[in-house]
This record gives structure tokens, sequence and C-alpha cells, in this order.
């Protein structure tokens, strides 16, 4: 039922953002066309998911560690998965060293490796997967000297979206791990 409320308030959300945008005018802003106070127009960002990753998040009043990107707890990067998979993939390693160099540097932090899915598959598999996926990252970290006794793993399977779409790249953003210092 939560989980019905969570995507109705994000759906409600994409319906708002569609209407407030699509109001813009599509007429190209050149150098000194611009009227004061009206600020620069923006860039599109690069796609998420396989070549990047989501935009961070503001720091929230209850958490004592900023959020880096989705969920996970700054410096350290959350890492994706192709569909149906929980084999780390090469273009995410570089994520995984990042994370095993911050967690060897600060040998007392504490740290949950959450795994999320995407949509598709019935929850219980999508809570098997989402252990799988974060055991991996576990087993990869540990592979690299990081002294696992302060890791813990949980599965949310498919039950904490960061992209509510169902398109490819929401998708993609779904199907990760994240790290959260505790």
């Amino acid at each position: 039922m939560k989980n019905r409320y969570l995507k109705l308030g994000a759906v409600c959300m994409m319906v708002g953002l569609v209407m407030v945008t699509s109001g813009c005018s599509s007429k190209k802003i050149s150098k000194g066309d611009e009227s004061p106070g009206t600020p620069p127009p923006t860039t599109l960002q690069p796609p998420v998911g396989e070549v990047e990753s989501l935009d961070t998040q503001p720091m929230t009043s209850q958490s004592t560690f900023a959020i880096s990107e989705g969920r996970t707890t700054g410096p350290m990067l959350p890492i994706y998965f192709d569909f149906d998979q929980n084999v780390i993939r090469d273009d995410q390693k570089s994520r995984m060293e990042t994370n095993a160099n911050y967690l060897k540097s600060h040998p007392k932090a504490l740290v949950t490796i959450e795994g999320n899915c995407d949509n598709r598959g019935t929850n219980e598999y999508n809570i098997a997967l989402g252990d799988r996926r974060a055991g991996s990252a576990k087993k990869y970290l540990a592979a690299m000297g990081v002294d696992v006794s302060n890791l813990s793993t949980i599965s949310y399977g498919e039950e904490r979206p960061l992209n509510p779409g169902q398109d490819e790249l929401a998708l993609s953003q779904n199907r990760r791990d994240d790290f959260v210092q505790r």
C-alpha cells in the first residue's frame, strides 16, 4: 500500500514537472538577447545509469552523512547492474575501487550495502536478486582488501525505486547497490 502511494506521489510530481516545463519557450537565446534578471538557458545532462549516475541529492536533516548519488553516502558511489544480473559490470569496477579505497581509509566506517532491482519479476524474486547483488558487492570489496566485519547487506528488491519511470533508462537506475554509512 505504501509503495502505491509513493508511486502515485512520483507520478503527480512528474505530471506537475511536465506541465511547468511545457510552457517554456523554445526560442534560443543568443548572447546579448538576455533580458536583465533572466537566467541563462540550461543544458541537458547526460543520461544516467549505464553511462552516468543520478544527480547528487541534498543531505537530509536526519542524516549525518551527505548523499553522493541516489541513496549512497558520499564519497562512495552506487553501482549499477544489467537486467537480471548480479555480476559487477566492468564499467562499475572503478566505482567499486572508489568505495574500497574509502572503506580502507576509514576502517571503522559501518556501511550497509543495499541491493535494489527494477520492478520486473515477482517481489520474492527481486528480494533474492537484490540480496545476491549486495552479496556480490560485499565479496568484491573483500577481494580488494576491505575488512567486511563492518559491512552488512540488505535487499529492498523493487520496493525503493529512485526513478518511477518504465523506460530502460529509469529501470537501469533502479538496478543498483547503494552504499549507506550508518
